[in-house]
């Protein structure tokens, strides 16, 4: 077993990066059936998140501020439930480009896991947004829950697409690196002091998670059919953030460390 690192039982940068090149390639190549369905659950825990930031921000008597770092602080419930219960999450796994880099993953099965994660998480978004809606959430706070949804909605669509793209990037490095500082964790307690910071700041600070608009827009839409964004409007905000999201994860975070840890050194 290697020393503890600074006195603390953690894992060191390079032992995490290997962790998360071997986690990835076994996420690549679960059986289907259990890829999508632990895809379903990650859309259902990122819109748990969703919700609960939905109530927190729908509080008229906080300030912005704290109603931003609040409402992040309770959304970081989605991604710590992913981490810790067990989940596929598409943004978390653009984390297998490591892998990829390595030569353990082949473009296809990288290819494959992203599509399967991000249908399943979708799924699990709409199913999320269906149930709040038949069990009334959005009257809660006299109806600003449900008017919340709708601002937050309609805030998203109007964004021009250079600043999704942008918000779409800084909000996946910060999520990616959530989860490689939880991998170096050993304990429920280590992945929670390392997942909830990243996710706080990056909800407080407006950057763009696209499954979580999976679940904003739908639920908008449902609580407010007619007054809500339409689908070419979802797709407006969806596009750019994927590809910022895809940028930021498989980019920023998992090929520069790649480069700096598990890249060969030249003969």
């Amino acid at each position: 077993m290697p020393e503890p690192l600074f006195g603390f039982d953690a894992f060191s940068p390079k032992e995490v990066a290997e962790r998360i090149e071997t986690a990835g390639v076994a996420k690549a190549r679960l059986p289907l059936a259990s890829m999508a369905l632990l895809a379903v659950l990650g859309g259902v825990y990122i819109g748990l998140g969703a919700l609960l930031f939905l109530l927190v921000t729908s509080d008229a008597a906080l300030s912005f501020a704290a109603a931003r770092l609040l409402g992040g602080l309770v959304f970081a419930l989605g991604l710590l439930t992913v981490v810790v219960a067990g989940a596929e999450l598409f943004t978390g796994n653009h984390l297998l480009t490591i892998a990829w880099a390595d030569g353990r993953l082949r473009s296809a099965e990288v290819l494959r896991n992203w599509a399967v994660v991000g249908a399943g998480n979708l799924v699990g978004a709409l199913l999320l947004a269906w149930a709040v809606q038949a069990a009334g959430v959005g009257a809660l706070n006299d109806g600003r829950l449900g008017q919340q949804a709708l601002k937050v909605a309609l805030a998203k669509a109007a964004l021009p697409w250079d600043q999704a793209f942008w918000r779409g990037v800084l909000c996946n490095v910060l999520v990616c690196l959530a989860v490689w500082m939880a991998a170096a964790g050993r304990s429920v307690i280590d992945k929670a002091v390392a997942v909830v910071p990243p996710v706080a700041a990056f909800v407080a600070l407006g950057f763009e998670h696209s499954v979580a608009n999976l679940f904003f827009f739908p639920l908008a839409a449902l609580l407010h059919p007619g007054a809500a964004p339409g689908l070419g409007a979802m797709l407006g905000n969806l596009l750019p953030v994927i590809v910022g999201n895809l940028l930021g994860g498989s980019v920023l975070v998992a090929l520069v460390y790649w480069v700096i840890y598990r890249r060969a050194p030249p003969a």
